[in-house]
């Protein structure tokens, strides 16, 4: 029975990155991977959704505001506020700064860059009964690495 807890409770922790530019998105996978959460990735708004269509498991989003495709992430938050209210969402973004007025309910506005902790920090505030407060790796190296894990999901190509 306390296997089937912690599954339960792993299944819930996970985060969908939505980022058309590869290299922050690689960054903020691997600063979430990195504090313990599981990752799903998507390049756009359309994949995005196409996603969340397909799973009950992701518990917050993390969306940029500019991106190419049907809407840019305060219209995907908006979207997805209507139609999976449960799920959280942080906007970002590094050349807007988005006013609490154009969010949607819940939604929390974070400027570009952010730092590994608060990125994460964010992240467990939106979500503290699912998010357990796991430390925050010290000593990240700048640079980007790829990890495979079983069960991320890459929704983009590596050439976006």
């Amino acid at each position: 029975m306390k296997n089937i807890a912690i599954a339960v409770a792993t299944a819930q922790q996970n985060v969908l990155v939505v980022e058309d530019e590869y290299i922050i998105r690689m960054d903020a996978v691997v600063m979430i991977e990195e504090a313990g959460y599981n990752v799903v990735e998507a390049c756009n708004a359309d994949e995005a959704i196409a996603i969340l269509e397909t799973r009950e498991d992701i518990r917050v989003v993390v969306t940029d505001v500019e991106m190419p495709g049907s809407m840019d992430g305060i219209k995907l938050a908006r979207a997805i506020r209507n139609r999976w209210p449960p799920i959280e969402l942080i906007v970002t973004s590094g050349r807007y700064r988005v006013r609490t007025d154009q969010l949607t309910t819940r939604a929390k506005f974070m400027p570009k860059p952010y730092a590994p902790d608060v990125l994460v920090t964010a992240i467990r505030h939106c979500a503290p009964d699912i998010f357990p407060a796991l430390p925050i790796a010290r000593g990240r190296q700048n640079k980007l690495r790829e990890r495979k894990k079983p069960g991320r999901r890459r929704a983009c190509a590596l050439t976006d």
